[in-house]
């Protein structure tokens, strides 16, 4: 089969490499569309690598080269022999992440036993930690990951159904982690700021607004104005760094108050500098964005003397059904299948094959109209 191969940092290559083959508790997945994630892009840069070996040393991509590609959904054409109710011809999506759930371990580990999968002992990643992942034309995932997608999405949609998921996870992170301003009671979160308008911030706008019901002020803080205007449509007020100030627009929209939420769903570190006058004293942080680089940890120290509430979110764990299969996949399918979070509106590339992979990486990812990327490599 074809595969989009990173040999070195920014260096994708596209070659034939074998076919995986379906354990018997296994799918063989025909990838039909995979999302470009800004984890993506960092590892394609060289920014990060997070497959390890067992010491802990980075395998770096010279001695192993990888196969990104872990928001995917396509269409199943070999079922395992114990591989349960799926048959050829299923369309799912795929939690790409193996833990106990999804490869019959038992005992559970303490993490799978509580529901959270991507902190599971024993994790490993489709398309991240050296798993083969979804750049190529197919890739062999447990049947447990899969999850249906209903008719009514497209795959590129249904492309959407990981970051969402990672989102609703973060939410739901956000909303048991005890604080002192919360979504009820006495003290009620008022104003979230989200730094960042690209996918991960816009999933979140649309999360607050239309799965969780929230009423207050969600503010939207970006430099590109085509995402900005995505935000407006999903219910938020928004702040164009180029023309205000941050420290400035949320002091004039909370009346001097700083927010109680502040959500980093950029990933740039210049932000901790100014937390301290974004933040309400004992407000709560969620440290969702990464590829932070380029600041000392020394403007943390600011930080600190709020006493904030550190939220720091990663995947979409979420517990598991009955029959084992990612909850949190599923909350998302269905978010998106019912039009509460409007996924489509938010690709604003779509690719025909592999070969746009780098050429998507390297370059249309910087273009100030780009949102989100899906490669698509099955029609309709």
């Amino acid at each position: 089969m074809q595969a989009a191969v990173l040999e070195a940092p920014s260096k994708i290559v596209i070659r034939d490499v074998p076919a995986p083959r379906p354990g018997p508790h296994e799918l063989l997945v025909r990838v039909a569309a995979v999302g470009l994630c800004g984890t993506d892009i960092h590892i394609f840069r060289g920014e990060g690598n997070y497959n390890m070996d067992a010491s802990g040393r980075v395998v770096p991509l010279e001695e192993q080269p990888q196969i990104l590609g872990h928001e995917f959904c396509g269409e199943v054409v070999e079922v395992g022999g114990q591989a349960g109710v799926f048959q050829p011809g299923d369309r799912v999506v795929v939690d790409q992440g193996h833990n106990c759930h999804s490869v019959l371990r038992s005992p559970l580990c303490e993490y799978c036993q509580t529901g959270d999968s991507h902190q599971c002992a024993y994790y490993r990643e489709h398309g991240i930690t050296g798993l083969q992942g979804a750049m190529a034309e197919f890739v062999a995932v447990p049947a447990r990951n899969a999850v249906r997608i209903p008719g009514n999405l497209t795959f590129l949609e249904a492309a959407m159904t990981e970051p969402l998921g990672c989102i609703l996870h973060s939410t739901q992170m956000l909303e048991k982690t005890p604080a002192r301003y919360t979504f009820g009671g006495e003290r009620r979160i008022r104003s979230i700021l989200i730094c960042g308008s690209g996918p991960a911030g816009l999933l979140f706008a649309q999360c607050f607004r239309n799965v969780r019901g929230f009423d207050g002020q969600v503010i939207v803080a970006d430099v590109q104005e085509r995402k900005l205007d995505l935000a407006k449509r999903f219910g938020a007020v928004t702040v164009n760094l180029r023309q205000q100030p941050l420290i400035e627009a949320v002091r004039d929209l909370t009346g001097g108050q700083r927010v109680e939420c502040l959500i980093d769903a950029c990933g740039n570190a210049a932000l901790f500098e100014q937390v301290p006058w974004l933040l309400r004293k004992q407000g709560t942080f969620v440290l969702y964005g990464h590829g932070h680089r380029g600041k000392d940890v020394g403007i943390l120290n600011l930080v600190q003397f709020l006493e904030p509430v550190l939220v720091s979110p990663i995947g979409a764990s979420g517990g598991f059904s009955a029959d084992g299969s990612p909850l949190t996949y599923r909350r998302a399918v269905e978010a998106i299948s019912s039009g509460k979070v409007d996924a489509g509106s938010m690709i604003t590339h779509a690719y025909p094959g592999l070969d746009c992979v780098q050429k998507a990486l390297s370059e249309d990812c910087r273009e100030p109209g780009y949102v989100k990327g899906i490669v698509q490599m099955l029609r309709q």
